[in-house]
């Protein structure tokens, strides 16, 4: 399973960093994160504590469908698209069609957060 570099930066402060990018007059290392957040609050609802049990659920028991994972987790499905869409934009997991529905696959287990002020 793959470990996911995750960068916390002000958006401010992310902006004039995508500005030096765009201008040439930056280029980004290997090693850095290609996901930012603005904030530690915002990362730590994507990873609550009930969104990182969700993954393990996902990671072991394989589910077919949205439908099978809300019965193994015990939330309602509408509430996990939501959530498993938020966490597909960033790379975490990933949506793809099955048989009529959609079937989630977990990218990344393991997350190494850097802080950039």
């Amino acid at each position: 399973m793959a470990t996911l570099n995750i960068g916390i930066m002000p958006r401010e402060q992310f902006q004039k960093r995508l500005l030096s990018i765009a201008a040439g007059t930056y280029k980004p290392k290997k090693n850095e994160p290609k996901i930012w957040f603005n904030s530690m609050k915002s990362l730590s609802e994507l990873l609550s504590e009930k969104n990182v049990r969700l993954l393990k659920i996902i990671d072991q028991e394989n589910p077919e469908s949205l439908k099978t994972l809300s019965e193994l987790s015990g939330r309602q499905v509408s509430n996990l698209s939501r959530t498993l869409k938020k966490m597909a934009t960033y790379g975490i997991v990933t949506l793809e069609k099955y048989n009529r529905s959609l079937k989630p696959t977990v990218n990344a287990t393991s997350f190494n957060i850097s802080y950039q002020p």
